[in-house]
């Protein structure tokens, strides 16, 4: 009862202390490059009324006020040439594009900038200095007041895009829409629509109907992950998909457009073009003879499948399709891709045989130019911009194209710096949005590792050892969203919100001015005003990341959050954590054994999911492992892997070919069992090793076998995504040492359903000695 009083006590506090600091502070984000604030409010009621100069700012104004219509039951009044408004927009020709001054007194806001864009961000800024029912569906009791301040704010970057993903999954026009307006609360001015890919084609083309007839569709494979899926069979109905027609990409471009949003088009090519060569398969290599369907998932060797090089009829295809393309988007950059295409049938197919000798190409590469080439001909004829990834600069560059640059860190496109060209960069180690967002456990399932938004948010695009004319070619940053685990519009949204906060902040911010703490205070004021507008968004931020190392027998759990603003509470009985548990400061040294649970806490508020850590107890737990792979001490943690070979639990090696590791048990034991973990993840080229040797020792140089596995092919190669643990039991032996050995099988079959050719890897933990 002592400890219940005491823990409400506590919460009362904490609740009145929180409160009365939420209500001083200006928490926005971008953050403004310039804020002094003041005492008091602004308070917009129903006799408000915003002047204006022109049509243009009488459009903005209008949209504003709008937002007031449902939740506060009114609408301000917006009049071109109003005297004595209490809201005016001022036009300063000073002030540079994008820029804008906000001075809101207690009587009066003005706003200036020098065209529409930077009144559109100072509106956007109010926006978010509103209460959060602003957003609201319904009406809301509420007072509807800003805080005294004065903003000068700019851009740092002209460019600050997100690529959207509509080809992998086809996300509804409305919903596009509504992320749309997310976007712009957030400042960011492009979004790039990824709309050809091996997996849909999403935009109706009038001259080519079967691209949406066909190409739009696919078989359903379910809940299966997107490795895990197998590609069409003779019979098999396509019935997953959609597309949007001419009149919905219209009005999406529109409704961008109304809230200083560019929508840049992609037609992925050559590669990842199966969508397209399913409706046309004429348009494909004559060497290729199987059949070309929509892709549901990796597809095997089927995106080798491209575009034909010397095929004539490729070309007038491409160019009809861009010409739609120009009179839908008024972008100035045409995205036609260029990345990822294996030459596979190109360096067998006669048609391109005979181009490259036509056009004196020696590396089958550079036909991949001359085909980039010729499109980047036709839309610079057209007065435009071709636009692709950083492949591009394998082979001769097109002239005046803009690289996006995304393998590794982009620095691919420091290449395309160097010939004068303009790049943006959305590196995939840290602007991948497909990548996890925060502790693997409690995340759904995706590939690769994580980029986090604390990782997005410390991203400098510019770095130290930089040529000093790359900055200048430098047009900004992208956030890249990629779909092929999502299967809904609320998956998306839970991936790219909030990384695509932080995301804002590194290409508004100037350089070097972010502050972590305040960014989370204005994170959490913008997240909830999505709340407000029904988003789903990802509260990964709040969870619990553990790193367990083997420690002097017992084991050193490490404990980190990236909110930092939140306190680690934990136990040690079982028991759930609240806010009257443990407080978490260092490093905790743990016996073998226990059970820890932990959480993040605000105030007394649980925010993250419970981390439930049972730390196995056996002879090997907490004991050193001796081998030149440092990852190796994950095999005696006590943790056990998930099924996800990236959570940071899973041993594996760069050398395939084999790998050998010592367990020290520190003093003679007797045991008669070794256990090892093998994770097998089909879709991933994640297998057992095709043999498994155990040794015992004890004094760490002559060895005696106790244990030996072959495994056959079928079983190395089985389907599925599944933990194995490999036994080894023989009579009780005394040994301080116990050596396993690995041997890999080498490259996946010709017939694995996903990686044929690719390394099969394999990947250990945790090791039990009994």
């Amino acid at each position: 009862m002592n400890r219940l009083f005491l823990c409400g006590l506590l919460s009362t506090f904490i609740f009145f202390a929180d409160n009365l600091f939420a209500q001083h502070q200006i928490n926005m984000l971008p953050a403004p490059v310039q804020v002094e604030k003041g005492n008091g409010f602004f308070q917009i009621s129903e006799e408000t009324v915003i002047s204006v100069e022109n049509e243009e700012q009488e459009s903005l104004a209008a949209d504003f006020a709008d937002l007031f219509t449902v939740p506060a039951g009114f609408t301000p009044s917006v009049e071109i040439g109003a005297a004595n408004a209490a809201v005016s927009l001022i036009t300063d020709r000073d002030l540079k594009k994008e820029a804008y001054r906000l001075e809101v007194s207690e009587n009066s806001i003005r706003m200036y900038a020098s065209e529409g864009s930077g009144f559109f961000y100072a509106f956007q800024t109010l926006r978010l200095l509103l209460p959060s029912e602003i957003e609201g569906t319904a009406l809301a009791n509420q007072e509807w007041k800003i805080p005294v301040v004065n903003i000068k704010d700019e851009p740092r970057f002209g460019y600050r895009s997100m690529m959207l993903d509509v080809a992998r999954c086809f996300i509804p026009k409305e919903e596009v829409l509504r992320m749309v307006d997310c976007m712009a609360m957030l400042k960011l001015n492009t979004l790039h629509l990824h709309l050809s890919d091996d997996t849909g084609w999403r935009l109706e083309i009038k001259k080519y109907p079967r691209l949406t007839e066909v190409g739009a569709w696919r078989v359903d494979r379910g809940n299966l992950p997107f490795y895990a899926r197998l590609n069409q069979q003779e019979g098999e109905k396509a019935t997953l998909g959609g597309f949007y027609t001419q009149d919905d990409m219209a009005e999406i471009v529109a409704y961008a457009m109304d809230r200083r949003i560019t929508v840049i088009p992609e037609i992925d090519v050559p590669a990842h073009s199966c969508a397209a060569l399913a409706a046309y398969p004429e348009l494909a290599c004559p060497v290729v003879k199987d059949k070309i369907t929509v892709l549901p998932g990796l597809g095997g060797r089927n995106p080798e499948m491209l575009y034909c090089a010397g095929n004539e009829k490729v070309f007038a295809f491409l160019q009809d399709v861009i010409d739609e393309l120009l009179q839908l988007f008024p972008s100035p950059y045409i995205n036609m891709g260029g990345d990822e295409a294996t030459k596979t049938y190109w360096k067998v197919c006669p048609l391109c045989q005979k181009r490259m000798q036509e056009e004196y190409l020696k590396e089958v590469e550079d036909l991949q130019g001359y085909f980039m080439g010729r499109l980047n001909d036709y839309i610079r004829s057209k007065g435009r911009i071709l636009m692709g990834w950083d492949e591009l600069t394998n082979s001769q560059l097109p002239e005046g194209a803009v690289i996006l640059g995304w393998q590794g860190l982009g620095n691919a496109a420091l290449k395309a710096a160097d010939k004068g060209l303009d790049f943006v960069m959305t590196p995939a180690r840290i602007l991948y949005l497909i990548r996890y967002q925060g502790p693997q456990w409690f995340e759904p399932l995706t590939y690769f590792g994580n980029n986090t938004m604390r990782g997005v948010y410390d991203y400098e695009p510019v770095q130290a050892d930089w040529k000093p004319e790359y900055e200048k070619h430098l047009l900004g940053v992208q956030a890249s969203m990629w779909t092929e685990f999502c299967s809904t519009a609320a998956d998306v949204t839970y991936m790219v919100f909030p990384r695509l906060a932080a995301l804002a902040e590194v290409a508004w911010s100037p350089k070097g001015a972010k502050n972590w703490e305040h960014f989370q205070l204005g994170l959490d004021n913008y997240l909830a005003h999505l709340e407000k507008k029904g988003m789903v968004y990802a509260k990964s931020m709040y969870n619990i990341q553990h790193t367990v190392m083997p420690e002097n027998g017992k084991l050193r759990v490490k404990l980190e959050c990236e909110r930092t603003d939140v306190k680690i509470r934990y136990t040690l009985d079982g028991r759930e954590p609240d806010m009257c548990s443990l407080v978490y400061t260092e490093p905790l040294s743990l016996e073998k054994g226990i059970t820890l649970r932990c959480a993040s806490f605000v105030g007394d508020m649980r925010k993250g999911e419970i981390l439930t850590l049972s730390l196995s107890d056996n002879k090997a737990t907490g004991k050193p492992v001796l081998g030149a792979n440092p990852r190796t001490t994950l095999l005696t943690n006590g943790v056990r892997g998930s099924l996800r070979q990236s959570d940071f639990e899973w041993c594996t090696w760069d050398n395939l070919s084999s790998a050998t590791f010592t367990v020290d048990l520190q003093r003679v034991e007797s045991i008669h069992k070794v256990v090892l973990g093998c994770l097998t993840n089909y879709g991933m080229a994640v297998h057992k090793p095709k043999n498994l040797t155990v040794e015992i020792s004890e004094d760490n140089r002559r060895f005696t076998q106790v244990g030996q596995r072959e495994f056959s092919e079928e079983a190395i190669f089985r389907n599925g995504n599944y933990v194995e643990d490999v036994t080894f039991t023989f009579d009780k032996r005394k040994a301080r040492y116990v050596r396993v050995t690995a041997k890999g099988f080498g490259a996946c079959p010709a017939y694995h359903y996903m990686r044929p050719g690719q390394p099969a890897r394999y990947y250990f933990d945790e090791i039990q000695v009994e």
